[in-house]
């Protein structure tokens, strides 16, 4: 029985995942084109309040940036509240979004300005409603003296992310950390069907732990550079071997940051695609050759959505 289930849910993945490349739209293009590169993105389970991080060309900068949603218009970003002093990046809803993970190199004390290595913070607060609390190291044993990054949470408070620890299978892996007793437990690598000696990393939990949507990076089936994986789970708690979202969602050009909004069945990630053709295009003035240099899909990093069931 566990066999046949399991077909059927890899059946309707390849069937979802079909859709032509003209199904991936750009997010929020008008607040995102203003700024030079933009990298990945997180919704409240409410649908009216958004963060995502900006940065700088070269990534000497990176801060998260807040919108909001009243009725159907967004507001003008503003820097989050917790964010602009320091380098934060890839921020996260707790599937209730009384939590929002994120991740910092800010000193653990706050009359220092001393940078430290980039760990796992969170916010909380008591509903949607409330206001935020002050920014919380989640501490040991998620955080060590190397990177962590990437946190993302199921439900029942186990906690996946990136790490370069030395428990690795090879480079950058996908931990999980169960939450047990209100402690987290020492992260494992998960199994060998998600991570390799390369690069696996910014991995996307689902609320129910069904299934994981990660980045692997120049994998033999991938596309040429970073892409979307998923693997999914059986009852018994084993992954099965990761699938490459295919070439209907990657592109060859770095794919990553996945977030999946479980009420839409939206994928939103980020990519650093191009359509700038440099044998193929025309450029009569001025004003068209900046249109051209200033698309969105000029190879910085945007970010894009597709409706797809997982």
């Amino acid at each position: 029985m566990k066999e046949i289930i399991l077909f059927l849910v890899l059946i309707t993945s390849q069937f979802t995942i079909s859709q032509e490349k003209s199904d991936i739209h750009p997010v929020l293009k008008k607040i995102m084109v203003q700024f030079p590169t933009v990298r990945d993105f997180t919704i409240a389970p409410t649908e009216d309040e958004a963060y995502f991080t900006v940065q700088g060309y070269s990534g000497e900068l990176s801060t998260i940036v807040k919108v909001s949603k009243k009725d159907t218009t967004w507001s003008t970003p503003e820097v989050a509240p917790f964010s602009g002093r320091f380098t934060d990046l890839e921020a996260m809803f707790s599937p209730d979004g009384l939590k929002l993970f994120f991740v910092s190199n800010r000193p653990l004390n706050t009359t220092s300005t001393e940078v430290k290595d980039h760990d796992i913070w969170y916010i909380e607060r008591s509903d949607p409603n409330a206001k935020w609390s002050t920014p919380k190291n989640i501490g040991k044993p998620i955080n060590t003296d190397g990177d962590e990054f990437y946190p993302s949470i199921a439900m029942n408070g186990n906690l996946y992310f990136t790490s370069t620890a030395n428990t690795s299978k090879g480079k950058d892996d996908i931990f999980m950390s169960q939450w047990k007793n209100n402690i987290y437990t020492n992260p494992i690598s998960l199994s060998e069907a998600i991570n390799s000696k390369g690069y696996e990393y910014n991995s996307y939990i689902a609320p129910d732990e069904s299934f994981l949507i990660f980045g692997g990076y120049k994998r033999k089936d991938g596309m040429g550079s970073g892409d979307l994986y998923i693997s999914y789970r059986d009852t018994l708690g084993v992954w099965s071997k990761a699938k490459n979202l295919s070439s209907k969602i990657n592109s060859d050009k770095m794919d990553y940051c996945p977030f999946y909004d479980i009420k839409t069945q939206t994928l939103y990630f980020t990519s650093k695609r191009n359509l700038i053709k440099t044998n193929n295009y025309q450029s009569k003035n001025l004003k068209q050759l900046l249109e051209t240099m200033n698309s969105y899909k000029n190879g910085l990093s945007r970010i894009y959505s597709t409706s797809i069931k997982l």
